[in-house]
């Protein structure tokens, strides 16, 4: 499990949004609509992920802001942090990733959420998140990503359940063995997104998560 995990994530790591004019390929329909396609000039791929969760949006809403817990149940994360809020009403984060077959890699995103699932449990949860690589300097032995952007939205389904659509980007930045771009792709998307499942599902929408 930890070596498929680890191709998996290294994987993701060549990976992403939405782009350029590209077509999207379909790599999977179960448990997740997966879709890829290259991002022109650069080593990325935009990938598309949506599919059912089972846990209200109000819980995956609580999972995704908490992004200073993300160290405790995102895949290989083993540093998360909320720098400083920015101007727009949104936050500078700190991420680092812990792989076993490549360098540890680290980002800075301006993350901000957009709209939020009601108290009522109604409405949209938005947020979406853009590098901001030279936020700060770059740590030593560790490669900082520079581009890194993507969003979640997170829709009620119905009770307990609720209907998210992923995008994201990554260049995955320094040295990557071409081998690893072709494996383990589907199952990096699925692991994070069964992640946000489980710690959502675990989550009191009433008080925020134990850290």
């Amino acid at each position: 499990m930890t070596r498929r995990w680890g191709l998996a994530l290294a994987a993701v790591l060549v990976a992403g949004v939405a782009g350029a004019e590209e077509e999207w390929d379909t790599v999977a329909t179960t448990p997740y609509l997966i879709k890829v396609r290259p991002r022109p000039g650069t080593k990325a791929k935009d990938i598309w992920a949506e599919g059912e969760l089972k846990a209200s949006a109000a819980q995956v809403q609580t999972a995704l802001e908490d992004q200073e817990s993300y160290r405790l149940f995102m895949p290989y994360v083993k540093e998360s942090r909320v720098v400083r809020p920015t101007d727009d009403g949104g936050r500078l984060t700190y991420t680092r990733l812990d792989l076993p077959v490549v360098s540890s890699r680290d980002y800075i995103c301006h993350v901000v959420t957009e709209s939020k699932v009601a108290p009522d449990g109604t409405g949209v949860y938005q947020q979406h998140w853009k590098a901001e690589p030279d936020a700060f300097p770059a740590r030593r032995d560790v490669v900082r990503l520079r581009l890194n952007e993507g969003s979640w939205k997170v829709e009620p389904k119905g009770e307990g359940t609720s209907w998210a659509v992923y995008k994201f980007t990554v260049d995955p930045a320094g040295s990557i063995p071409g081998f690893l771009a072709n494996m383990g792709q589907k199952d990096a998307v699925v692991d994070t997104l069964r992640a946000v499942e489980k710690r959502a599902k675990s989550l009191s929408v009433e008080s925020p998560p134990t850290k």
